[in-house]
């Protein structure tokens, strides 16, 4: 079975263009999402999992189907998954062809890329910000137990064990934050 899927986009909000490049590849039926929301694709979702082996999900162009390379990836999982295949009409990709599986291992190659060129890029940057002097990571934020051990602390009214038994807070931990 040929399951047509469309959702609204800017340049298509009715669905009109993609409704037309769908009938002309004749599906046999039609699912629409009502909104353009990434977030929340349940149209998606059901036919992916109605989907029967042999059954072809079709879409007039891969943005109607996902939002990002890692969306694409696990959508081709998923369909993968149901032993179907994935037809998008705009740039001729058809999974049951020989080219359009190299293209289920083309998306997971570039979606490995990307991932390595995030994590390079950010060891990068990591690493001149220290170089720099500057600490990077989340700053960490003083909690009531971190602050009352201070101040028990800068009081020398307590023992170490006193404070730690009081708030909860490491010998160690209190140091560390002493010394920023």
């Amino acid at each position: 079975m040929l399951t047509g899927y469309m959702r609204p986009y800017q340049d298509d909000l009715h669905c009109h263009h993609q409704l037309e490049q769908l009938q002309q590849y004749a599906c046999e039926q039609y699912v629409t999402e009502e909104h353009g929301s990434a977030k929340k694709r349940i149209v998606l979702e059901q036919a992916i999992q109605t989907l029967q082996p042999e059954d072809t999900l079709v879409v007039s162009k891969l943005f109607a189907l996902a939002d990002s390379t890692r969306h694409l990836a696990e959508l081709l999982d998923q369909i993968t998954i149901q032993q179907a295949y994935l037809v998008s009409i705009e740039e001729k990709i058809d999974t049951r062809t020989v080219e359009g599986k190299a293209f289920y291992n083309n998306v997971h190659a570039l979606l490995h890329f990307q991932s390595d060129i995030v994590s390079e890029h950010t060891k990068r940057g990591m690493y001149e910000a220290k170089e720099k002097g500057i600490k990077v990571g989340r700053p960490r934020k003083l909690d009531d137990n971190v602050k009352q051990a201070i101040q028990m602390y800068e009081s020398q009214q307590y023992t170490l064990a006193q404070i730690r038994e009081k708030t909860g807070i490491s010998k160690s931990t209190l140091y560390r934050y002493l010394e920023n």
